[in-house]
């Protein structure tokens, strides 16, 4: 992780991880299920042509602080303290899974703050004849192949990080899912769609053709509610977490949006 700063963002008493990496104009990233344990080929992309900032979100690798967050208007609060803590001020902001979520009510809630938005499979949107997967009721080893194309790429993202041990990387990872959770379980539904109005900023709606999560539909659902400029862009080869599965193809899309 040659080149890679760190520093952190108190976020409700909390310490949270900031990765910076790359030269040029701040992009944001949040990242999806399971968070960033380590910085990807996705990143090291958007890095080679802008100052890529990745916070981690409160409860996910790199941070605590998620047990003090018991509804919507907490996480968002938090996150906004977060990306603006980290500097956040009429910059681009790309969020995948969970942190898509996250991003599009930054945008919506804030819109001064997100020059240009790229959604990578937001979870908040409810269809009730394609419902999202329910990520906390699976059988143990099922999860790399529910939320990536190919399994081994989420196994090998989530692998014991360097410097950490198995019993504590086991603690950080149900940590995560329970962060997740505490803002998405049932039915990951954040009644988004009442908000998506006030997203005024040009976004660009990514999905995975193969998304087993949250089907590629709900591209669509989100690009209709969106008020500002829309494009939309269906990654083959890609699951839910389309920016691991296709990390060259969702960053071509990426800087094509955000430039």
């Amino acid at each position: 992780m040659s080149g890679l700063a760190e520093r952190s963002v108190t976020v409700n008493g909390a310490p949270c991880r900031v990765w910076e990496k790359g030269r040029g104009s701040p992009v944001f990233y949040l990242a999806g299920f399971g968070g960033l344990p380590r910085w990807t080929p996705f990143l090291d992309r958007l890095a080679g042509h802008h100052r890529v900032i990745a916070p981690s979100l409160p409860g996910f690798p790199g941070a605590a602080g998620h047990d003090r967050l018991d509804t919507l208007v907490d996480w968002v609060a938090a996150t906004l303290d977060l990306v603006e803590g980290a500097g956040l001020a009429g910059a681009d902001l790309v969020g995948a899974s969970v942190g898509g979520t996250l991003a599009a009510e930054v945008a919506a809630m804030s819109p001064a703050l997100v020059r240009r938005l790229v959604l990578i499979a937001p979870f908040g949107l409810y269809d009730k004849k394609a419902p999202p997967a329910d990520l906390w009721a699976q059988k143990p080893g099922t999860l790399p192949s529910l939320l990536c194309a190919d399994p081994k790429t989420y196994t090998d993202h989530m692998a014991v990080p360097q410097g950490v041990s198995a019993e504590e990387w086991s603690i950080i990872t149900t940590r995560a899912s329970e962060a997740a959770a505490r803002l998405l379980w049932p039915l990951a539904d954040t009644r988004l769609e009442r908000r998506l109005h006030r997203i005024r900023c040009a976004t660009l709606i990514v999905w995975g053709a193969a998304d087993k999560v949250l089907a590629p539909s709900y591209a669509e659902r989100f690009a209709t509610g969106i008020a500002g400029m829309i494009s939309t862009s269906i990654i083959p080869g890609a699951g839910h977490l389309a920016d691991l599965d296709q990390p060259a193809r969702v960053a071509e899309a990426a800087l094509t949006a955000i430039g």
